[in-house]
């Protein structure tokens, strides 16, 4: 059943009361009652997606003159005031605490119709639908916009400890899914233990580890964590032994046949030694291996310099 709100503007605010397409009866607390009988058609919601912590804009417009009243709510069960507007300057003395100092109109455009509403600091928990109710002396309009929350997959951390492969990312919404997959592909069962947590501002961290074959030493194993919006994955697999020289030794990257946006290269396992952002071209040598790294290729390689026995490791 469609649902039809009643909203009207008495001497101390907004009175909001829902009634239902069929007959119904809507009282205020001041005793006035209002009984109607119609049937509105049902319109389809507005979808937007924001990024966490990022602006995002609400959509909404319509005829808008001076004097009129421009009211933005979050559809909950307590229906929080967003933000209202009205006598041509907003009126936030009810504004829920959730949405302080996060909120604006495009005042300058208003009168071209512009109700839009600016949201900063996306969280979570803004997530859901929003309304904007216009009432204007020519009647009344009311858009619903969906708001979907999204935080994306940055970075996939992957690495072995002794016989066993683990793989993490965190700060990531809605819940993400992590996946093992081995190249070249192989018949081996890849039994994995996948945690998922969700921190106090509702992102997730999700962590896995398996165990490692040893019947296929030559595997790369690759991890991937994967939301609706996006994915990323890291790869890797141990190297065979290689004699390094004092002067120069290049190291392959075993994972030189991936397309692949960030690169990591640690020293046993923890130490870092660089990395690089193929999306916005930064790249970062650790201290302790400024004097060694020597240059990193297209595909991954690195190649090092005045090597010592203190570099001997994995």
């Amino acid at each position: 059943m469609t649902l039809v709100r009643i909203k009207w503007f008495i001497e101390n605010g907004w009175k909001d009361k829902r009634c239902s397409t069929t007959k119904s009866k809507c009282v205020s607390d001041r005793g006035l009652s209002l009984s109607l009988t119609w049937s509105l058609p049902d319109v389809a919601d507005t979808e937007v997606s924001c990024v966490f912590m990022e602006r995002c804009i609400l959509p909404c417009s319509s005829n808008v003159a001076p004097g009129d009243i421009i009211h933005w709510i979050h559809m909950t069960e307590e229906n929080h005031i967003v933000h209202m507007y009205h006598n041509n300057q907003d009126q936030l003395e009810d504004q829920h605490q959730i949405f302080r100092n996060r909120t604006s109109l495009f005042k300058d455009q208003i009168s071209r119709g512009n109700a839009s509403l600016q949201l900063t600091g996306v969280k979570v928990q803004d997530e859901g639908k929003f309304e904007c109710f216009i009432s204007t002396n020519n009647g009344n309009k009311e858009s619903v916009i969906n708001l979907k929350v999204y935080a994306p997959v940055h970075e996939v951390n992957i690495q072995q400890v002794e016989n066993r492969m683990s793989c993490s990312s965190e700060g990531i919404y809605p819940q993400p899914e992590l996946t093992w997959s081995t190249t070249p592909p192989s018949n081996i069962s890849l039994h994995n233990t996948t945690t998922v947590q969700q921190n106090e501002e509702q992102l997730y961290s999700i962590s896995s580890s398996l165990i490692l074959s040893h019947s296929h030493p030559d595997l790369v194993y690759s991890c991937t964590v994967t939301t609706p919006t996006n994915r990323r994955r890291a790869a890797w697999r141990k190297l065979t032994p290689i004699s390094g020289s004092t002067s120069e030794t290049i190291i392959t990257c075993a994972a030189s046949h991936f397309s692949f946006s960030h690169l990591l290269w640690r020293f046993n396992h923890s130490q870092m030694i660089m990395k690089q952002s193929r999306t916005d071209g930064s790249s970062t040598v650790s201290e302790e291996w400024r004097q060694q790294v020597k240059d990193v290729s297209e595909s991954g390689d690195i190649t090092l310099q005045d090597l010592s026995s203190e570099q001997e490791g994995i």
